[in-house]
């Protein structure tokens, strides 16, 4: 255990942390201490790290801004790894990212320079590594609309993947499927009024504030909205719910509004609680725990299940389990 700490510190130096509670790096402010915790600021730092993990045959995690992430009660015995690197370089109409940069803080940043395409994203927790990866949306935007390629750590070699090449659908790409990072990821957006757009951000964030509980640890939206997979599926949940016509239209159903159908807002075990600001939403009264959460999902889900014979599925990733 000695000869890894040496080995870290002689790579970050004070940066290393060791015994570090993960409920102070994620929204949800849960999660129990991490052995190691490190931020890497560079591909070489990362590449370092990783090494180390593999040599020693110790585990380890990678998140970015702490949102979507659910981190086990439980002391981790390996090293928490938390991207960064988070310079945005914008060339004319082209934005490069870094994995680590906020994506509030892209949205707001291409604005100023009056480009448009990202302006969703000013409401979007978590950083472009993560976007990137479950290809998050919000607001009738998703990460996949103006991304052209994405760089990425694949066994140990930096490569470049074009869009096509990363399947992306719903809340989800190959990289959700595999081991590799995103590094960054570059954007082509278009021409705008950098006044209008700015108005725009604002607009997106009073329309959260309005509808989102943001005054209590959150992941985020816990569920995916469900999709339906066949005509047949569809005539039996409209047989069963009164589904919206844009739900009938996209053939997908908000999870927040199944839950608000399941009477499911208030909702409490231990700590956790569904929002009633927001029924995708669960929330963190002040003292929930991992176990907490999980209880609390593992109840919607069976009552979602054997109510209206739909499986919702997270959004959020464990960490830790």
């Amino acid at each position: 255990m000695n000869s890894i700490t040496s080995q870290l510190q002689s790579i970050f130096s004070a940066r290393l942390r060791e015994d570090e509670a993960m409920s102070k790096h994620t929204n949800f402010r849960i999660g129990g201490s991490a052995k190691w915790f490190v931020e890497v600021r560079t591909v070489d730092e990362l590449k370092q790290v990783l090494k180390i993990a593999v040599d020693q045959k110790i585990s380890y995690f990678i998140f970015g801004g702490g949102s979507n992430i659910l981190v086990n009660d439980k002391p981790f015995d390996g090293i928490a790894i938390k991207i960064a690197m988070r310079n945005i370089a914008i060339n004319k109409n082209l934005v490069r990212v870094e994995a680590g940069a906020l994506s509030s803080s892209v949205a707001r940043e291409t604005a100023k320079a009056g480009l448009s395409g990202l302006t969703w994203a000013i409401s979007l927790p978590g950083t472009i590594g993560g976007a990137v990866r479950g290809n998050a949306g919000c607001f009738g935007g998703e990460t996949k609309e103006h991304l052209v390629e994405v760089e990425l750590l694949s066994d140990g070699k930096v490569i470049t993947i074009k869009k096509d090449d990363l399947h992306f659908s719903y809340r989800d790409s190959v990289i959700k499927h595999n081991n590799d990072i995103v590094l960054s990821a570059i954007f082509e957006l278009e021409q705008g009024d950098s006044k209008k757009l700015l108005a725009e951000l604002d607009e997106k964030l009073s329309a959260r504030k309005i509808s989102q509980p943001l005054d209590a640890g959150s992941a985020g939206c816990m569920f995916k909205n469900y999709e339906i997979k066949s005509d047949d599926e569809l005539q039996r949940i409209k047989q069963i719910l009164d589904i919206s016509p844009e739900m009938n239209l996209t053939r997908r159903i908000s999870a927040g509004w199944l839950i608000d159908q399941l009477d499911l807002k208030g909702t409490q075990i231990g700590g956790a609680k569904v929002s009633e600001k927001h029924g995708n939403f669960l929330i963190n009264t002040g003292n929930a725990t991992a176990d907490d959460v999980v209880q609390l999902i593992a109840l919607i889900k069976t009552r979602a299940r054997n109510e209206y014979g739909i499986n919702l599925n997270e959004e959020v990733q464990y960490l830790g389990f």
